[in-house]
């Protein structure tokens, strides 16, 4: 048997694509038998792993790759960067506790999510991207088929649930019910990530139901962390820079509070 059909059977798909130039580079640096080993071995894992990676983060269905490296946190100084740091070190994914992300829209919310999410992702954890709109659809569809238990069960396996857009549109009774049981069957099992528009006093507003949403909030917050960001929209900064849009309401007051120096001074 020679050395391809090896490879071949031992399925070392990346080393055997690139073993004449690990040999050819071995040579060049006339490395031992222990280091080419090891520069093999590295090259077929480094593959294998990034295969794995592409096909987590495919399976995740994020909306777009977003890393923590590229958040501009200068813009948003409200956030804590060694709360962010310590995330990113995915203690709470291992601890099977949540994270919730608080904040007006535009804020950075769900780059930060979907960054933790890639984390998630590049550590070998099974991730999944749903915005609250399409939860709520599944599930719905999923009880009008009569196979709610199976789909539970199966936003149950991911170890990293991400739900976005919380707070957007208001749920009925039902819908909430829903959430709840989705929200109690990975409870202490599994870590989700969400996101929010709405401070947790207006979630019994959000769904339909002051008692659900304070079953949910119980289930969410025992083992959590959460992030308040208070800021302006990303998405609108350049557009309010060249005027197109209206300012923020603070920068309003200190507009009002000048003119009315002025106005004092006039007279």
């Amino acid at each position: 048997m020679n050395l391809d059909q090896l490879l071949d059977r031992l399925k070392m798909d990346h080393l055997q694509a690139t073993l004449d130039s690990l040999c050819e580079h071995a040579s060049k640096k006339d490395l031992n038998y222990r280091e080419f080993l090891e520069q093999a071995l590295a090259q077929e894992w480094g593959g294998r792993h990034q295969k794995g990676l592409d096909t987590r983060l495919k399976q995740a269905r994020l909306p777009w790759i977003k890393t923590l490296e590229q958040f501009d946190f200068s813009f948003q100084p409200s956030i804590d960067r060694k709360l962010i740091r310590d995330l990113s070190g995915l203690g709470f994914v291992e601890r099977n506790e949540n994270v919730v992300l608080l904040g007006p829209p535009g804020v950075g919310k769900t780059h930060l999510a979907v960054a933790l999410g890639v984390k998630a992702a590049e550590a070998g954890h099974r991730v999944l991207f749903m915005t609250l709109d399409r939860l709520v659809s599944t599930l719905m569809k999923a009880r009008q088929e009569n196979r709610l238990d199976r789909q539970l069960q199966q936003l149950s396996y991911p170890k990293v649930l991400i739900l976005d857009e919380i707070g957007y549109l208001p749920m009925t009774r039902e819908e909430a019910s829903l959430f709840f049981r989705l929200i109690n069957r990975r409870y202490e099992r599994a870590c989700t990530i969400l996101t929010s528009n709405k401070s947790f006093m207006d979630w019994g507003e959000v769904f339909g139901d002051q008692v659900i949403a304070t079953a949910i909030l119980d289930r969410l917050l025992h083992h959590s962390t959460t992030l308040n960001i208070k800021g302006e929209s990303y998405r609108l900064k350049d557009k309010r820079k060249a005027g197109l849009v209206p300012g923020t309401t603070q920068q309003q007051e200190e507009s009002d509070d000048t003119d009315n120096q002025k106005a004092v001074t006039e007279n």
